[in-house]
């Protein structure tokens, strides 16, 4: 017991005495946890966002005439050539024009003077989930382009892949950040740690010369470590959380944002990011010692 009270004091003294470094090492590291847990926070939404768009994504094969009962079946035999596929829905002209009624709602009325068979046949194919992703989607769309008498294929290539590309590049910032957060911790961490030892370098090779044990010395550099973690980790994920709460309230309304529902992380993903937090701090705080200490 009497260890850890004198552990503790230690460690409160050298706060008071590098309280300025030891602030704004506080300050940079909830920053470089801010900056990381904001765009995972992102990439993590989007990648749920884009799970919800492709349960309903489907590739429409636009035909020039409506397929017979047996063309149906050998184009479903093609189709089904190139992969299993979760469904597959012929679309007449009559049918198609219904829905495209449907869609118009109060609007309809603008098809009074047009003809019901104006709108081509087509053949829905909803893929298997195993084959969305988009070099798949790619080729199946060139496979069905080339079944006998279709006039094109669409899936919403131009927004799939803008999409795709745009969740491409959060994952690259979300690893720069990382990386960023990994350095930070790091590095100011063992500069605080680092001016504290300087400025007790006397005092602690007199405690090493009366017999004082290795891991009294280290433990409350360790502590400092990883109470800069403890804190830095929690104020970021707090002021992340704080800044969520505001841009959802801020936004909240028919807004673009409101077209698929934002979630901030579980718990789990949390603790995650505050126990990586503390393990860099500790190690950060460890490095310098076994640098400078050379205990």
């Amino acid at each position: 017991m009497s260890f850890w009270l004198t552990v503790l004091r230690q460690v409160g003294r050298n706060l008071r005495q590098t309280w300025g470094s030891q602030l704004m090492t506080l300050l940079t590291v909830s920053l470089s946890v801010l900056i990381f847990a904001f765009f995972y926070l992102i990439y993590t939404n989007m990648l749920n966002f884009g799970n919800k768009l492709g349960d309903d994504l489907s590739l429409i094969v636009y035909l020039e005439e409506e397929p017979g009962p047996e063309l149906q079946q050998q184009l479903t035999k093609k189709i089904t050539t190139f992969d299993e596929v979760e469904q597959i829905r012929f679309i007449s002209r009559a049918d198609a024009y219904e829905r495209f009624a449907r869609q118009l709602g109060q609007n309809q009325d603008v098809l009074n003077d047009m003809p019901k068979d104006f709108l081509p046949p087509s053949i829905e194919v909803v893929p298997l989930k195993n084959l969305r992703s988009l070099n798949q989607v790619k080729l199946f769309s060139t496979y069905l382009s080339r079944l006998p008498g279709t006039l094109k294929v669409q899936y919403g290539q131009d927004w799939v892949e803008r999409f795709y590309y745009f969740t491409k590049l959060l994952s690259i910032i979300v690893l720069l950040s990382g990386i960023l957060l990994i350095l930070t911790t790091i590095f100011m961490v063992a500069y605080t740690i680092r001016l504290t030892i300087i400025g007790r370098q006397a005092e602690l090779e007199l405690l090493k010369l009366v017999g004082a044990t290795n891991n009294y010395i280290r433990t409350p550099f360790l502590l400092e470590g990883l109470l800069q973690g403890v804190l830095g980790s929690f104020l970021g994920i707090f002021s992340l959380y704080i800044l969520f709460q505001w841009i959802k309230l801020r936004f909240s309304g028919p807004s673009f944002l409101n077209l698929f529902e934002f979630s901030f992380f579980s718990p789990e993903v949390s603790i995650t990011i505050i126990f990586v937090s503390i393990l860099l701090c500790t190690l950060g705080s460890y490095s310098t010692m076994q640098k400078f200490l050379r205990i």
